[in-house]
C-alpha cells in the first residue's frame, strides 16, 4: 500500500516537474518567436497589401531580419526563440513543402537533374577546399565555407562544425558568409532567367543546384514561376541528402587519433519527412481544401524561418578573421553558380 502511494506521489511530482520545464521553455522561446513571427507578418503584409510585390515575402523577411540585426541589434532574450525558428520551424516548413509535390512532379527532375545537383555539390566542395589552401585560409574555416556553399548553407556549416570541432568564431563567420552570399543569389537570380534564356524547369534546377540555403533557393525560384519553385525544392533537397555522407567523411578524417573519441553526427531527418509527405500527397486522399490550408500556413512558417535567418546575420563579424575568407566565399559562390549553370546549359 505504501509502495503504491509512493509511486503515485512520484508520478505526480514527475508530471509537475515536466509541466514546469515546459512552461520555462515556452517562456524562453516566446520573445524570439514573437519577433520572428512579427517580422514574417510584416514581410507578408509588405508584399500582399503595400504593393511591394517585386520580392517574395521570404525575401522581405530575411532583409527585415538583417536590417534589425545590423542596426538596432538583437538582445540575448530573443536568441532562444530565434534559434527555435531557424532550426525547428525551418525544418517543419521544409517537411510540409512535401504537400506541394507529388511523385509525378518529383520524376520531372530526372536523372540529368540529379546529376547536375550532385556534380555541383562535389565539385564545389573540393574546389573550395583547394582554393582555401591556396589562399592560406585555415583548414577548418575552409571546410565550413565549402560545406555551407556546396550543400545547404548555415545548416551545413553547423553540421560540418560539429564533425570537425570548429571554433565558435569560425562557425559564426562561415554562417554569416554563406547567408550573405545566399541572400545575394536570392536577390540576383530572379532577374536572370530571361537574360540567360532559361526555361522554368532549367531555372528552378539552377536555383536548387547552386543557392546556399534551402529556403533561399525556394524563394528565388518561386519568385518567377511555381514550376521553378517545385523543381528547385527537389533539386535543393537532393543536395541536402549529401550532408550526411560529407559530414561523416569530414568527421572521420578529423577524428582525434590520440583518444579515438567518436562524435555524434547530425542527420538531415527532415528530408525523410519531406519525402514522406510527397508520398502521402501522391496518394491523393487528403482533401484539397485541407492541403491548400497546409500550404498557406507553411508559407508563414518559411517566412518566419527566413526572418530568423536574417536576425542571425551579422555582417560586421566578417571583419574578425580578415578579408581572405571573404575572397574564398566569393570564389566558391561564383564557382557553384557557374558550374551548375554550365551543366544546365549543356544538358538543357
Amino acid at each position: 500500500m505504501r509502495h503504491s502511494l509512493k509511486l503515485k506521489v512520484q508520478a505526480r511530482f514527475t508530471k509537475k516537474s515536466a509541466a514546469i520545464r515546459l512552461q520555462r521553455w515556452l517562456l524562453q522561446i516566446l520573445p524570439g518567436v514573437s519577433l520572428t513571427a512579427g517580422l514574417a507578418f510584416l514581410a507578408i503584409l509588405m508584399r500582399s497589401h503595400l504593393g511591394l510585390n517585386f520580392f517574395s515575402s521570404l525575401t522581405w523577411a530575411i532583409l527585415l531580419g538583417m536590417l534589425v540585426r545590423n542596426t538596432v541589434g538583437v538582445a540575448q532574450v530573443y536568441q532562444p526563440g530565434i534559434t527555435f525558428s531557424l532550426k525547428r520551424i525551418l525544418k517543419l516548413g521544409i517537411i510540409l513543402l512535401g504537400m506541394q509535390l507529388s511523385l509525378t512532379q518529383a520524376i520531372s527532375i530526372g536523372s540529368t537533374g540529379l546529376f547536375v545537383a550532385v556534380t555541383s555539390v562535389v565539385s564545389t566542395f573540393f574546389f573550395t577546399c583547394w582554393i582555401g589552401r591556396r589562399l592560406k585560409v585555415s583548414k577548418k574555416l575552409t571546410q565550413l565555407i565549402a560545406g555551407g556553399t556546396s550543400i545547404c548553407g548555415a545548416a551545413a556549416v553547423v553540421a560540418v562544425g560539429t564533425a570537425i570541432d570548429s571554433s565558435e568564431e569560425d562557425t559564426a563567420y562561415a554562417v554569416a558568409l554563406v547567408t550573405v552570399f545566399g541572400a545575394a543569389s536570392m536577390l540576383i537570380y530572379p532577374l536572370l532567367p530571361a537574360l540567360l534564356d532559361l526555361t522554368p524547369q532549367a531555372y528552378g534546377l539552377w536555383c536548387g543546384a547552386s543557392i546556399h540555403e534551402v529556403v533561399q533557393a525556394i524563394a528565388a525560384a518561386f519568385e518567377t514561376n511555381p514550376l521553378s519553385g517545385e523543381v528547385a525544392t527537389i533539386a535543393k533537397l537532393s543536395r541536402v541528402m549529401l550532408l550526411a555522407p560529407i559530414t561523416l567523411l569530414l568527421g572521420l578524417s578529423s577524428v582525434d587519433r590520440a583518444t579515438e573519441k567518436p562524435r555524434k553526427l547530425p542527420i538531415p531527418w527532415f528530408v525523410l519527412g519531406f519525402i514522406g509527405l510527397i508520398l502521402v500527397n501522391s496518394l491523393n486522399f487528403i482533401p484539397e481544401t485541407l492541403r491548400i490550408a497546409i500550404v498557406d500556413v507553411n508559407q508563414f512558417f518559411l517566412t518566419t524561418a527566413l526572418a530568423a535567418m536574417g536576425l542571425g546575420t551579422n555582417i560586421q563579424c566578417m571583419k574578425r578573421l580578415g578579408i581572405k575568407p571573404i575572397y574564398l566565399g566569393t570564389i566558391s559562390w561564383l564557382f557553384i553558380s557557374l558550374i551548375s549553370l554550365g551543366l544546365i546549359k549543356f544538358f538543357y
